[in-house]
């Protein structure tokens, strides 16, 4: 593979796709409130899902460093990882900014938010994971296929 086409070719960097439809469920939120949850609920569980996402995220970021290849969707990527979160989800980090998002959204009853997050994992999808998977297919086929016909795509 030539070093200037060896990147996945995603669309833009995920965490700004998750901070779009955030922002766009929170306009919506202060224009129309919604309130759902008892707040004794929203707290509890925005928060139980927040530390989710930041361990999951530590334990991917970890994986990351000790194999030593970059988590940015514009560099090349050296390595498939398969350990830590990996062994349960291709897309750990992914997973944990999802987790963040509705933690979030939980903790501040923003059912707009919430159901923005429909939307934000189909751009996430089409814009990002696909690019990702066929390049990873492309780069390191005798490790990628086997990985991903074991492994889930979230969890």
């Amino acid at each position: 593979m030539s070093p200037e086409k060896d990147i996945p070719g995603v669309w833009v960097p995920p965490p700004l796709i998750y901070l779009a439809g955030f922002a766009i469920g929170l306009v919506l939120d202060l224009l129309r409130p919604v309130p759902v949850l008892p707040q004794a609920v929203q707290y509890s569980a925005g928060f139980a899902l927040i530390a989710i996402s930041f361990a999951i995220a530590a334990l991917g970021f970890r994986e990351f460093v000790r194999v030593k290849t970059p988590f940015d969707p514009y560099q090349p990527t050296q390595y498939v990882i398969t350990s830590g979160p990996f062994r349960y989800s291709r897309n750990p980090l992914y997973l944990s900014l999802a987790t963040l998002y509705s933690g979030t959204a939980i903790a501040i009853d923003g059912i707009w938010i919430v159901a923005m997050l429909v939307p934000t994992l189909i751009v996430l999808h089409y814009g990002v994971i696909l690019a990702e998977e066929a390049y990873l297919e492309r780069k390191f086929p005798d490790t990628y296929l086997p990985y991903k016909a074991r492994v889930r795509r979230w969890f």
